[in-house]
């Protein structure tokens, strides 16, 4: 798989900028990678060591839309977790804080 293919977007949310501070840093990948591919390009796109992967299923939830409430199941999508070596970090994931 390309690298592109592997790493779909990072998450961004209040529970992984959290994490992003322990040196952990989420992102939505390809549901068919596994972890070999996933580290391989996490180190290719952003150039860090990256120590451990770990990864999830996100089941997909039902929702209702539109006028008639119409019900749609959202897809289930795969969730990676890299913990980087020590002093590492991934500028995007960067606040800017102070």
């Amino acid at each position: 798989m390309n690298v592109n293919d592997v790493i779909i977007r990072p998450i961004i949310s209040e529970k992984s900028m959290q994490h992003a501070v322990l040196g952990k840093f989420t992102f939505h990948v390809a549901k068919r990678a596994h972890k070999g591919e996933i580290k391989k390009a996490i180190e290719d796109k952003f150039k860090v060591n990256v120590v451990r992967i770990s990864t999830n299923i996100v089941k997909g939830k039902k929702s209702k839309a539109g006028t008639r409430r119409i019900e749609i199941l959202k897809s289930t999508w795969k969730k990676a977790i890299a913990t980087l070596a020590k002093g590492q970090k991934i500028a995007l994931f960067d606040v800017g804080g102070k």
